[in-house]
């Protein structure tokens, strides 16, 4: 399972061919979800920030490696998405401060939109994977 504690619009630009424009789907995820799937599979990390990785290491209950790589995601790609919303987190944390929140996304990538029809057109997935 591909773990980001972000998502940018670049992740669909990468020179795997003209992805872009690109259908990007978000669904809401629970940490039970999140967690049994990252035991079944495994994490490939791409939380770039440490505090964030020890954080998801204790949530998880399994490492996150901190990882800075730039990550590209072609059609039918999936990613899940840590979005950490809360005051700046104190360095060493490894915890959530009061407030502050990590609310898990899966992210699939589907084929072309097709702006003109307004609607996606190409690769779709039915997997749940």
């Amino acid at each position: 399972m591909k773990l980001a504690n972000a998502f940018s619009i670049s992740m669909l630009c990468w020179p795997y061919g003209s992805l872009a424009p690109a259908v990007a789907c978000f669904t809401r995820v629970s940490l039970r979800e999140v967690s049994e799937r990252a035991r079944r599979e495994g994490v490939e990390s791409y939380v770039g920030h440490a505090d964030t990785a020890r954080l998801l290491t204790n949530l998880l209950g399994m490492e996150v490696p901190v990882n800075r790589a730039s990550l590209a995601l072609a059609a039918l790609d999936e990613l899940v998405v840590a979005q950490y919303r809360g005051p700046r987190l104190p360095e060493g944390a490894t915890e959530l401060p009061a407030g502050a929140t990590i609310e898990f996304y899966q992210v699939r990538v589907g084929g072309r939109f097709d702006w003109r029809a307004g609607a996606a057109v190409g690769a779709t997935s039915s997997g749940g994977q």
